[in-house]
């Protein structure tokens, strides 16, 4: 049987007209299919593919380790203040989407781009296949194993009609591990899969948001956010969604454009905006450094839920 991968579209993070739909639909229009939710503390294994800068490295990993390790008062709001919406997905046990998210110290470097730097997605499970069989990054059935890809480096749908995926991989017999890409889209699609912080390649237009981490890295946080919370409750593709199931709305996907109170069309909504240097984010993660989060579907109020 072929695995399904998971996408969002691209056009899911444009400040189109469906982003005001999706914020109006009934709770009862998002539904659980009866499937696995990733419930278990997860461990998050990095494999970085191209050239990154160690500051490019740097803000993601800082991403990622915000969960378990949250800035302090009176900073607020945080990634984990963020991350809680999802509290409310529950599998047919009754057992919540996973609260623990940690960042694992093990990760995979391909500097030297080892597949080529036209890949596809079934290069992406090779190297992750690859850096276990090395013991670079340990089989584990409760890792989410994310590739990053530089942004010299083209992917299987990648900025054509995808900003990312999750995919429910059997690595070796009977074991399935969550395999996912984010690319960095600042030289490709920044206007799709990097916007507020670049302007929109199609929609209504509007001046950029300046970048607290740059427009690159900040785009693949949103995203990592994007595929992360997917992955979480909607695991192996009958989990939470909306719509057709080979091309699902997910906790995020179903609030398009969505990153603050009062957000409409072309306008990402009120953020917290850093006097200084004029950089917008909406959460502090670890070490009070600034990300912009997508909002995620709350099913207790049934509209789409931002952090700020």
């Amino acid at each position: 049987m072929p695995l399904i991968s998971f996408f969002f579209s691209l056009s899911l993070l444009l400040p189109l007209s469906l982003c005001m739909m999706n914020n109006s639909m009934s709770s009862t229009q998002f539904q659980y299919h009866n499937g696995p939710l990733l419930t278990s503390p997860i461990n998050i294994y990095l494999t970085w593919y191209g050239s990154f800068s160690p500051t490019h490295k740097s803000a993601i990993s800082s991403f990622f380790s915000s969960f378990s390790h949250p800035a302090l008062p009176p900073l607020h709001p945080t990634v984990s203040h963020w991350w809680s919406t999802t509290q409310a997905y529950k599998d047919l046990a009754g057992k919540p989407a996973t609260k623990t998210i940690n960042l694992a110290g093990k990760q995979y470097s391909d500097v030297a781009c080892s597949l080529g730097k036209s890949l596809t997605h079934s290069d992406l499970i090779t190297l992750v296949k690859k850096a276990i069989t090395r013991g670079s990054l340990p089989l584990d059935s409760n890792g989410v194993y994310f590739v990053l890809t530089a942004a010299d480096i083209t992917v299987e749908k990648f900025c054509m009609d995808s900003c990312g995926f999750h995919n429910n991989v059997e690595l070796v017999p009977g074991r399935k591990v969550v395999v996912a890409h984010v690319g960095d889209p600042a030289m490709q699609c920044p206007g799709t899969c990097a916007w507020p912080y670049a302007k929109p390649a199609y929609g209504p237009p509007g001046p950029a948001l300046v970048a607290p981490n740059g427009v690159g890295v900040d785009g693949m946080v949103m995203n990592l956010a994007t595929v992360m919370a997917g992955a979480v409750t909607n695991r192996a593709g009958d989990g939470w969604y909306q719509g057709d199931r080979l091309a699902p709305l997910e906790a995020v996907t179903a609030c398009p454009g969505i990153f603050g109170a009062g957000a409409y069309p072309g306008y990402p909504g009120e953020l917290l905006m850093d006097r200084r240097s004029k950089v917008s984010f909406n959460v502090y993660g670890a070490g009070g450094r600034k990300f912009l989060l997508p909002a995620i579907w709350d099913l207790v109020t049934g509209t789409c839920k931002a952090a700020a």
